[in-house]
């Protein structure tokens, strides 16, 4: 399907409750269920809710991934995905990026463990450089280019 249909249907759906036929925003915080035991597939808000639910499969199919993830913030997404890191691993992260992004990994995943490797990734050879075997893993935070 093309960008522009997706972008068109995304969202679309029939309300039966109220005849909508795009997503609602649900500014909510809690979902009551059917019954005890049952649920409806959302409970909390913080931890997912139809509006989001949306956006994360919209955003997934324009970047023909499996899912996406929506966060409330720039940060709360890059502590996100630096939580999937070990302590003893190693990222190479641009020399270029956000300084609060400089500051989470030297204050907080620093002291957890984590090294880090500051390069200008536009050089694949200064990426190379910065490996380390067996610590380096294959995932780059900001980077601005395309290697």
């Amino acid at each position: 399907m093309k960008i522009d249909t997706l972008l068109a249907h995304a969202g679309l759906c029939t309300d039966t409750s109220t005849g909508a036929i795009s997503t609602p925003i649900y500014q909510t915080a809690t979902f009551r269920h059917p019954a005890f035991g049952q649920s409806t597939g959302y409970d909390y808000s913080r931890s997912g809710n139809p509006t989001r639910h949306v956006l994360e499969t919209v955003m997934a199919r324009l970047e023909e991934g499996d899912s996406g993830f929506a966060f409330s913030s720039g940060m709360a997404a890059i502590t996100a995905v630096m939580m999937l890191f070990s302590s003893g691993d190693h990222v190479i992260l641009s020399d270029d990026l956000y300084g609060g992004t400089y500051r989470l990994m030297d204050k907080i995943f620093r002291s957890l463990g984590l090294s880090a490797s500051y390069v200008d990734v536009s050089s694949k050879q200064a990426i190379v450089d910065a490996v380390i075997p067996g610590k380096t893993k294959g995932l780059f935070v900001e980077t601005p280019t395309t290697l």
